[in-house]
């Protein structure tokens, strides 16, 4: 790295500070921010109580779910500096609401409508060019959205920085550009504020690297308004530098986007702060292996309706290996996994051991429907298991008979004692499920399937799940739930289920899905250029003895990668079952590293920074 962070010690938090947390995914899930904010939550209560609160916009449908508005009655009760300018806002005719987010922790949220500001619109981008240079055009809806907002936190944060009484101090911590376009404002209006802003991904960086597989060594070159315009981000990307540089305090995620942050947007970050999760621990190893078990046994399930209906393979020899994420083919490192994968399937078909492979693609793709031949599949196999449980019944209250009427204590011939009707209708739903044709590779029918870049791959490898594939590919293109008809379950019980996760990603500020398998006791694969694992590089001594493995990408060719990949994958294949139950109680044992209440000091560390300069 040209440039280091220095680590955060672990200080008291300011007895006299109000704290604000502004995110555009307060009860609003858009993407992975959501999860951050979301899991941080309770560490951060634990400490702030009632001197915290977040700050986000209202959409009535995302809200409805997960936001408890106060009353009247409530409101008018409430004695602290955020309700009391709830009350000034709605005094001077805006639209905003307090409440409770219905989460762990449950904190108060304010939520204000940004829609309500339309009609000022061309104001407000007249301003935002006059005084900060900041470009908006006439028909970027989401734009419009963020500078309606943007206007709406400013007036918000100033008038109860007004309801504030010294020596109490108010820490206004904004997330991402599309809340920090605020923070020119307040930084103009002097509102005495002390204001930190956290970009979790530089939106330039993730369009340069989608579109430049030497992103890293060509950073140092780039000139961000030509690119920015190139790509039709400038206003975007000129917000995000505005708040970069009018914070009282900059951090990134991880040490990796402090390269971009220099770079792209032009000043260095003051602190790094690792994201974490809420960390559950078990009492006993062993329960959370019965979840491994339990979850496991959904996922045989799955896999019997959609392969067996073509041929079988033993499931006690089979290895359920899995990635997920945003469809970026390049920076999600899909191609090197798949590359991976190819590699693997050919050692395999040439070791003579006797494993096999199921890898799941969790995506999200524009699709029609699901494959009617796999639901068709997975209703048949319900039907075969119903005819079965039937045939069970009956033999077994008849064995029981027999069994009590006997004097001969041979066992006798079970297939004497199912009736022709059951023994048809067995006969008869099998012939129905049972085809020559091969598995499909993907569950749904996409939009664009000729242009797809996995299944391009799947085609031109043959990776197409023929019968001696070791090698086996479900590709979802939709995220996993409990409404799915496939799987019915949450993700974070499906990833329980499987028995590795594969994330070497290309670009990846910092990547909550390796470590949602370390929280889960699943080892994981993680690379080098994700922040998650250059943290654990530098954090976690001999992180692969805990189930944690990182791809070397820094400086390596898309070759070197692969190769090594594919060597992690072939040694984890070739472990016996003890030393992968042995290999999962480390990663459930060290998970705790990762938990919020020991990550949140980088946050407190920061706010303490804040009040210190603001």
């Amino acid at each position: 790295m040209p440039h280091s962070v220095p680590a955060a010690p672990a200080p008291a938090v300011a007895p006299d500070a109000l704290l604000v947390e502004v995110a555009w995914e307060v009860c609003n899930q858009v993407g992975g921010i959501y999860t951050v904010i979301r899991s941080k939550v309770p560490a951060t209560m634990q400490d702030w109580g009632d001197r915290y609160c977040l700050l986000g916009p209202y959409f009535a449908q995302q809200a409805q779910s997960e936001f408890e508005p106060y009353t009247e009655e409530q409101l008018a009760e409430c004695t602290d500096p955020f309700a009391g300018a709830v009350r000034a806002m709605r005094a001077q005719g805006y639209e905003v609401q307090l409440g409770i987010w219905l989460i762990t922790g449950r904190p108060r949220v304010v939520l204000i409508d940004p829609f309500q500001l339309y009609p000022r619109l061309d104001e407000l981008k007249s301003n935002l060019w006059e005084h900060h240079h900041i470009p908006v055009p006439a028909a970027d809806d989401l734009l419009h959205q963020v500078v309606a907002f943007g206007e709406l936190t400013k007036t918000f944060l100033a008038i109860l920085a007004a309801e504030v009484v010294p020596p109490q101090r108010l820490v206004a911590h904004f997330h991402e550009w599309m809340t920090g376009v605020a923070i020119p404002a307040l930084r103009r209006e002097q509102v005495p504020a002390h204001l930190v802003f956290t970009t979790h991904a530089t939106l330039l960086g993730r369009y340069l690297a989608m579109n430049d597989p030497n992103f890293y060594d060509h950073l140092m070159q780039v000139e961000w308004q030509a690119e920015a315009r190139h790509f039709n981000i400038e206003p975007a990307v000129t917000m995000e530098r505005a708040a970069a540089h009018g914070a009282h305090v900059f951090t990134t995620v991880s040490e990796l986007t402090v390269r971009e942050c220099i770079y792209l947007l032009d000043r260095i970050p003051d602190a790094v702060l690792p994201n974490g999760l809420n960390i559950e621990r078990f009492v006993a190893l062993h329960e959370f292996q019965n979840l491994h078990q339990q979850y496991k046994t959904k996922i045989h399930e799955f896999v019997m309706a959609h392969f067996f209906q073509s041929y079988s393979f033993e499931l006690d020899k089979t290895l359920y290996l899995f990635t997920s994420g945003r469809y970026e083919y390049h920076n999600k490192g899909f191609d090197l996994t798949l590359e991976a994968l190819a590699r693997l399937n050919y050692r395999l078909q040439q070791s003579g051991l006797e494993i096999n492979v199921v890898m799941f693609f969790i995506t999200k793709r524009p699709f029609h429907s699901i494959n009617p031949q796999v639901l068709q599949s997975r209703a048949v196999l319900e039907e075969v298991r119903e005819t079965c449980e039937a045939i069970e019944r009956q033999v077994g209250e008849r064995l029981f008979y027999a069994a009590a009427a006997s004097d001969d204590n041979r066992l006798p011939d079970l297939s004497t004692m199912v009736d022709d009707y059951w023994r048809l209708r067995y006969r008869r739903t099998l012939q129905s499920w049972k085809t020559k044709a091969l598995p499909p590779v993907i569950t749904h029918n996409l939009i664009d399937d000729q242009d797809d870049d996995i299944l391009n791959f799947l085609r031109r490898s043959n990776l197409v799940n023929n019968q001696h594939d070791r090698v086996k590919i479900v590709y979802h293109p939709d995220f996993v739930s409990p409404a799915s008809p496939l799987f019915g379950m949450e993700y974070g019980q499906f990833v329980r289920g499987c028995h590795l996760g594969i994330f070497p990603s290309y670009y990846e500020p910092w990547g909550y899905t390796p470590l949602e398998c370390v929280a889960r006791g699943v080892p994981a694969i993680t690379s080098d250029l994700s922040g998650f694992g250059d943290y654990v590089m530098q954090h976690v001594p001999k992180h692969e003895d805990q189930g944690i493995f990182v791809v070397e990408r820094q400086e390596k060719s898309f070759e070197e990668a692969a190769e090594q990949l594919t060597d992690m994958l072939w040694e984890f294949v070739q472990l016996n079952r003890r030393e992968r139950i042995m290999q999962r109680n480390n990663v459930e044992s060290s998970a705790e590293m990762f938990d919020w209440k020991n990550l949140r000091v980088y946050y407190d560390h920061a706010y303490q920074l804040a009040l210190e300069r603001g």
